[in-house]
Formats: structure tokens, sequence, C-alpha cells
């Protein structure tokens, strides 16, 4: 069974949260780090009960690599320790490293993500060195299950310098690589009816979403934009197709869902929890 296919499944099982494991120092409750002792064991240890207080709400977990590289090695040990924790519950797991490279590069990415210490079920990418940045990541998608997430079209406000641009053809940017990310996920097909090679999709343009999901009805979204970026819950249906299809990323607003109840350090965790079947449930209210 493939990575896609088990995602399918999980939305249908969990609901559509994506929880962004994007774990800065910061966002750790006082004295956090002081009890554990050293950068690493916190981080870890953060991300730990984040996880086991959402594993049955989630549908899978989003770990950007940035917020670990700038804590350094201690850092990428608990990037690489939260990845194996997933694994070993039976989380999927999403590595937001949004690569973009091509020829033996992209093939030194493929394997430090797909194999080996920093292995993740589904990587994001960018396209926008030409498919062929994608194609070393292919083999890993057709033999061993694997997924890729590769930018479509973003939610944030500098989406518009380049991916709305217009072409030749008439469309934007974000619709020819949509439709050409379409045509090369033809080959990689679970029998969900969606394909390995996933795309961003963010919520922030409703007005657009019926069209898209339309011309890409094979393609599964990983959705930013939800919440704080402006995008609702109402929005999401637009982008799903019978209820599944996309999962809806939320980082900071799970992770320092403690600092909006009084007194929430004390179950920072369990407070992760209700924002999670929050978001949970208002999306399926609007399915």
């Amino acid at each position: 069974m493939n990575n896609i296919d088990k995602l399918f499944d999980s939305v249908a099982k969990n609901g559509h949260v994506c929880v962004g494991l994007d774990t800065d120092l910061s966002y750790l409750p006082d004295g956090f780090l002081q009890r554990h002792g050293n950068v690493e064991d916190a981080l870890f240890e953060f991300n730990k009960c984040i996880i086991d207080a959402t594993l049955d709400v989630a549908a899978c977990y989003k770990v950007q690599i940035a917020y670990y590289e700038a804590c350094g090695i201690a850092g990428l040990r608990a990037y690489s320790r939260t990845l194996g924790y997933l694994r070993s519950v039976g989380a999927l797991s999403i590595a937001d490293i949004k690569r973009g490279d091509i020829a033996k590069t992209a093939e030194m990415y493929a394997k430090a993500h797909f194999t080996g210490e920093f292995e993740a079920d589904f990587i994001t990418l960018s396209p926008y060195m030409g498919l062929d940045s994608l194609s070393p990541y292919l083999p890993y998608v057709k033999d061993s299950g694997k997924g890729v997430f590769v930018l479509i079209r973003t939610s944030n406000e500098g989406a518009k310098d380049i991916e709305y641009l217009p072409t030749d053809g008439g469309k934007r940017v974000y619709n020819v690589v949509g439709e050409k990310l379409q045509e090369l996920g033809a080959g990689f097909i679970g029998k969900c009816g969606y394909s390995a090679i996933g795309g961003v999709m963010g919520c922030t343009h409703p007005e657009e979403a019926a069209e898209i999901r339309r011309v890409l009805n094979s393609t599964f979204f990983l959705i930013p934009g939800y919440g704080a970026q402006g995008g609702k819950s109402e929005d999401i249906a637009k982008y799903l197709e019978k209820g599944n299809g996309g999962v809806v990323n939320s980082s900071r607003a799970i992770l320092l869902a403690y600092r909006r109840q009084e007194n929430g350090e004390a179950d920072f965790a369990g407070c992760s929890r209700q924002e999670t079947v929050r978001m949970r449930d208002d999306i399926l209210s609007h399915l």
C-alpha cells in the first residue's frame, strides 16, 4: 500500500488536519528547555507530546526542516528523532524541505530525505527549475511508495509575483504548473484515485477553487492558508472531492494553543489536541 492511499485513508478516518511541527524554541512552555537539559531533547519531547495527544485526530504531520536547521546539529537530531517517532507510531510524515535542484544534487536530496536518518513519507518540492528537477524523486515514488507535494499555488501574498503571471496561452503560471504535474502524476495513481505526485495549493483564493479541483482532479492537495492567513473552512471544502483529496496544515495555532488558555502550560499537549479537534470539526462541518 503506497503512502498516498494511506493518507487518503487517514483523512477518511481522522479528518483533514495536518499538524505542523514547525517547532521553534520560543514555542516551548516556560522552563521546558531547562527541565530537559538540552535543545535536542527539549524539541523532541515537545513534539512527542503533541504527536501523542493528536494521533487519533490528525491525518498526518508536517515537519518544517528550517526550524531544526536553525538550531544546528542538535536541532537536526531532534528533526530526525521526530520523523523516526512518527514512523514508530504509524503516523504519516511530510518533510517540508521545498527542494528544487537538478541532476546529481537532486539525486542526493532524494536519497537524504527518502532514506536514512531523515526519511519521511512525503516531501515538498519546488518545480521552478523544471520538471527534470522532480525526476530523481520518482524512483522512490514508484518503488518505495513515497509521495511528493510540489508547489503549485501558495498562500503567501508574494505568490502573485510569479505564480499569477499570465502565459501566452492565457493561463497563469500556476495553472500551467498544475496541469504539468497532473500529467506527470498520471503514472503514479493510487487505488484511492489520487496521484502520489501531489500539489501545495493555498486556500486563500476560494473563487478559483472549483475550477482548480475540476482540472486537477487526481491531484491530492496539501493546503496551507487556513486561519491566520484568511482561509476559512467553507473555502477548504471547495478544494476537496467527496470530502477527501487534501489535508489542511496548521502549525502555530496548534503548537501555541496553550497560550490562549489560562494556565495552559500545565497541559500544553491537551490544548493542542483541543485545537486540532476544533479545526477538524470546523472543516467537517462544511463538507
